[in-house]
C-alpha cells in the first residue's frame, strides 16, 4: 500500500479511538479535521490580510456545511500568521468535499499525540566553563520555542538573574493565563485548548529546562543525581507553547507552530508524537516544521519511544532534526542486599530509606489472597496480595506491574522483574528495585533455600556507567517508513535518567497513592533527547547566527561521536550519525546545505504531484517532470548529510550519491576522502580531494556503492579531513 493511502486508512480506522475532538449533533458525528493549504499567499501582510484569510476559511466552510450550522462552532482555529489553513469540526462527507477544493494541500483528522517520555551536558562536552566562556550577546539573543505541556514559571531554572532586556526581534506575548508571569528568561507563553500555560504534567517544564534552563546548584531528586542543573543554552530565552493537556491535539500543535514562527523563535523543540509515522503532508509536526525551516528556524523532534522493532521512528521529514535517546556516563541503581550477604544492583529511582538492616522477604504466590491462583500471586496481580501477610515485608513479584499492588497492599518494599525496558531506571513510589531476569532468579532461589529469607532494598545511588553512550532500548529505530532514502533518526542525544526541572503541581509517578511533589525529577525518553539536541543547536547558532537550519543540522550530524555498531544490531538505524558533540559542531569544517530546491526535488521524486508542491511552497514555477524517482534509479542527489538507499534483496546493487559541501572552516584548505566500511561492497568517491580557496566556497562529489548481493545492510561512512576537521557522513544501503 502507498504510504499516503496507508496513513489515511490508519486515520479513518482509528480516529474515533484516539481523538477526543468529537461532537455529535442530531444527525451525525463530527471530528476535528486539519485543512492544510500550504504557504501564505504571495504578497501576504499579516496586519492587513489576516482577517481576509479567516474570512476565506469561513467561506470555504460555509460551502460544505449545512446552512443551519454555526460557523463559529464549526471553525476551531485559523492558521494565518506563518502558513495557511484551518481546523474545523466536520463530518466525513464534509471533509471529502473540502479535500477537492483547489486551495487544499491535505486534510486529515486532528489526532491526539502524546509526550515521548546534571550530568548529561558534562558528558557530551558542554561543561559549565565552556558555556560561561561562550556567553555572548548572540547567545542571549537566541529564543527556543518549546511546544509541550506548558511550563512552571516559578521554577529556579527559569529565573532571569543576570539577563538583559528581551531581544528586540521578539514579537511574541506572555499570555499564560491567571497568576502567570514571564520575565527576561521566560519571555513568552501561550496556551491552546486550556486556560493556562502553567504545566500540571511536568513534561514541558522538564524539556524546557533541559534545553535552556538557567544554572541551579545542588538540584536533585531527593538527593539522587545531585549536581548543578542547567540547559545546553542557559543564556538563551524560552517561549512556552502549551499544546498538551493530557493528550496533545494536532490542531493545537499547528496553531503553536503558526504562532512560534511569527513570534520570532530561533529553534523549536517538540517531544510529542504518535505510535506510527504518517506521510509528511498529513502530519502536523512535519507541516509546521517545514514552514519553520522556510523562515530559518530549525525544529528538533523526538524519534519516538517504540524502538523494540525496526521501522518505528515517527519523525521522518528531512527538514526535521530527528533525535534518538542514548545513555550518559551516570547510571542510577537501587541495590538489593540479601540475608546471605549477596548484593545485587537493580534499576529504579528509589528515594525511600528502609529503617533497619534487613526485613522479611516473601514471594508473591506465598502471600496471595484466596481468590488468586499461584500465577496471579507470583505476578502480584491486582487485589492478589494479602495485606496482613505482606505488612512490614519485602515482596518478590514476577512482573514490574506488581509494584502498584505491593504499594496498595501495604508492603514495605518490592523486588520485581523488568518490563519492556530493562535498561532504564524509572521513578518508583516505594522502596523497590527492578532486577534483570538472571538476578531475579538468584533472589527466587535464595527464598527457596531458607525458611527465613531476609533482604533490604537500598535508596538509589548514582554510579559510573562506562558503557555509555548506548542507544536506549525504547528509542525508536529506522529505517524511515515513509521516505526510504532519508536516514532516521539523524542523531542521538542523552535521553536516559535525565534530571531536570519539574512542575510541583504534577504527579511524580502514575501511582495514585504517590502524593509527592518535587521541583526536579528524573525522566527518560526521546522526549529528553530532543531538548538536548535543541540546546546544542542553540549553542551552535549562537556561534553562527547567520547559519541556516540545514547548516546547523549538518554541523551537528557530521561532527557526532561515532557509536559502536557491535553494541547496536540496528547500527545507523539506531543512532543515525552518532552521539551529539556540540563543541565540535561549532567548527565542522564543511557543511551540507539543503536548499529549498532540494526539498522540492525530493518531494517530486517520491511521488507528490506538482500541484500539491506548488501549494505547499506557493510557487507556480515548480515542475516535477524534470526529476526522476529516487527509488527507481538509486541515484540520490538530495543534499543531505547522510546517504541512504533501499535496494532489492539478494540481487546485485549499485547506488550513487551526489553531494555538495560548503567550506566553513579554513579559507585555504584541502580535504581528502576516506571510507570506513563493514562489508564487502565497493565504495568509491570522485573526486577524492576537494580544494577550497575561500570561505563559503562550494565543491561537489559523487559516492558510488556497488555490491554483488544485498543480504541485510551496508553500514559504512565517508570522512572528509583536512588534518584538522573530520567531516563524517554515514552511508547505508539496505
Amino acid at each position: 500500500m502507498d504510504p499516503r493511502t496507508e496513513a489515511m486508512a490508519t486515520f479513518e480506522n482509528n480516529s474515533k479511538a484516539v481523538n477526543s475532538d468529537v461532537i455529535t449533533d442530531s444527525t451525525c458525528m463530527k471530528l476535528v479535521y486539519v485543512v492544510y493549504m500550504g504557504a501564505l499567499p504571495e504578497g501576504y501582510h499579516s496586519l492587513y490580510h489576516s482577517n481576509k484569510l479567516q474570512e476565506h476559511h469561513a467561506k470555504m466552510l460555509q460551502d460544505v456545511v449545512p446552512r443551519d450550522t454555526s460557523l463559529t462552532k464549526a471553525l476551531v482555529t485559523s492558521y494565518k500568521r506563518s502558513f495557511n489553513g484551518f481546523a474545523a469540526y466536520l463530518t466525513n462527507q464534509e471533509q471529502q468535499k473540502l479535500a477537492s477544493h483547489e486551495d487544499v494541500v491535505s486534510i486529515f483528522p486532528s489526532r491526539t499525540l502524546w509526550p515521548q517520555t546534571t550530568r548529561s551536558w558534562d558528558f557530551i562536552g558542554l561543561n559549565e566553563n565552556v558555556i560561561r566562556n561562550s556567553n555572548t550577546d548572540s547567545s542571549s539573543n537566541i529564543v527556543i520555542g518549546v511546544l509541550d505541556s506548558g511550563i512552571w514559571p516559578e521554577s529556579e531554572s527559569f529565573n532571569d538573574q543576570g539577563f538583559g532586556p528581551v531581544p528586540q526581534k521578539w514579537r511574541g506575548v506572555c499570555n499564560g493565563g491567571t497568576n502567570f508571569t514571564c520575565n527576561k528568561k521566560l519571555i513568552g507563553a501561550r496556551f491552546y485548548s486550556s486556560d493556562t500555560a502553567r504545566d500540571t504534567i511536568g513534561h514541558g517544564t522538564h524539556t524546557a529546562s533541559t534545553a535552556a534552563g538557567n544554572y541551579v546548584k545542588d538540584a536533585s531528586f531527593y538527593g539522587i543525581a545531585q549536581g548543578t542543573a542547567r540547559g545546553g543554552a542557559p543564556s538563551a530565552r524560552i517561549a512556552a507553547y502549551k499544546v498538551c493537556q493530557g493528550g496533545c491535539r494536532e490542531a493545537d500543535i499547528l496553531a503553536a507552530f503558526d504562532d512560534a514562527i511569527a513570534d520570532g523563535v530561533d529553534v523549536i523543540t517538540i517531544s510529542l508524537g504518535s505510535s506510527v509515522a504518517v506521510d509528511v503532508i498529513y502530519d502536523s509536526i512535519s507541516i509546521g516544521s517545514l514552514h519553520a525551516m522556510e523562515k530559518g528556524i530549525l525544529t528538533v523532534h523526538s524519534a519516538g519511544n517504540n524502538g523494540f522493532s525496526p521501522g518505528t521512528v515517527i519523525s521522518v521529514a528531512p527538514w526535521l532534526m530527528t533525535v534518538g535517546a542514548s545513555s550518559i556516563d551516570r547510571g542510577i541503581v537501587a541495590k538489593v542486599v540479601l540475608g546471605n550477604g549477596k548484593t545485587i544492583s537493580g534499576k529504579a529511582v528509589n528515594s525511600f530509606k528502609m529503617k533497619g538492616t534487613e526485613f522479611p522477604l516473601v514471594y508473591g504466590k506465598d502471600v496471595r489472597t484466596g481468590d488468586c491462583d499461584e500465577l496471579a500471586g507470583s505476578l502480584c496481580s491486582t487485589d492478589c496480595l494479602n495485606s496482613s501477610l505482606v505488612s512490614g515485608k519485602i515482596v518478590l513479584c514476577d512482573s514490574n506491574s506488581g509494584i502498584e499492588e505491593a504499594l496498595n497492599a501495604g508492603a514495605l518494599g518490592t523486588i520485581v522483574k523488568p518490563g519492556q525496558v530493562p535498561d532504564v531506571s524509572f521513578v518508583v513510589p516505594m522502596s523497590a528495585s527492578v532486577l534483570i531476569a538472571s538476578d531475579f532468579e538468584l533472589v527466587k532461589s535464595y527464598i527457596n533455600s531458607t525458611e527465613e529469607a531476609k533482604a533490604i532494598v537500598s535508596t538509589s545511588e548514582s554510579m559510573k556507567n562506562s558503557d555509555a553512550p548506548v542507544v536506549a532500548s525504547f528509542s525508536s529505530k529506522g529505517p524511515n517508513p515513509i521516505i526510504s532514502s532519508i536516514l532516521k533518526p539523524d542523531i542521538t542525544a542523552p535521553g536516559v535518567e535525565i534530571l531536570a526541572a519539574y512542575s510541583p503541581a504534577a504527579p511524580v509517578t502514575d501511582y495514585l497513592k504517590d502524593k509527592r511533589s518535587v521541583e526536579y525529577s528524573v525522566l527518560s525518553g526521546t522526549s529528553m533527547s530532543s531538548p538536548h539536541a535543541a540546546g546544542a543547536a542553540a549553542y551552535v547558532k549562537s556561534a553562527h547566527p547567520d547559519w541556516s537550519p540545514s547548516a546547523i543540522k549538518s554541523a551537528l550530524m557530521t561532527t557526532a561521536w561515532r557509536m559502536d555498531p557491535t553494541r547496536h544490531k540496528d547500527a545507523e538505524f539506531s543512532y543515525g550519525s552518532g552521539h551529539i558533540n556540540p563543541i565540535n559542531a561549532t567548527n565542522p569544517g564543511l557543511v551540507y546545505e539543503t536548499s529549498r530546491e532540494d526539498y522540492i526535488k525530493l518531494l517530486c521524486s517520491i511521488g507528490y504531484s506538482a500541484e500539491s508542491i506548488r501549494q505547499l511552497f506557493k510557487d507556480n514555477s515548480i515542475d516535477c517532470s524534470k526529476f526522476k524517482k529516487v527509488d527507481s534509479t538509486n541515484k540520490d542527489d538530495f543534499n543531505y548529510p547522510s546517504m541512504t538507499v533501499k535496494v532489492a534483496e539478494g540481487a546485485p546493487f549499485s547506488a550513487t550519491f551526489s553531494r555538495t559541501v560548503t567550506n566553513v572552516g579554513l579559507a585555504n584548505s584541502t580535504y581528502t576522502a576516506a571510507v570506513d566500511k563493514s562489508s564487502d561492497c565497493n565504495i568509491t568517491v570522485d573526486p577524492q580531494t576537494l580544494s577550497f580557496k575561500q570561505l563559503n566556497e562550494k565543491q561537489s562529489f559523487v559516492v558510488t556503492v556497488k555490491g554483488d548481493r544485498m543480504k541485510s545492510m551496508v553500514s559504512a561512512s565517508l570522512v572528509w579531513s583536512d588534518g584538522i576537521h573530520l567531516v563524517r557522513s554515514p552511508i547505508v544501503v539496505y
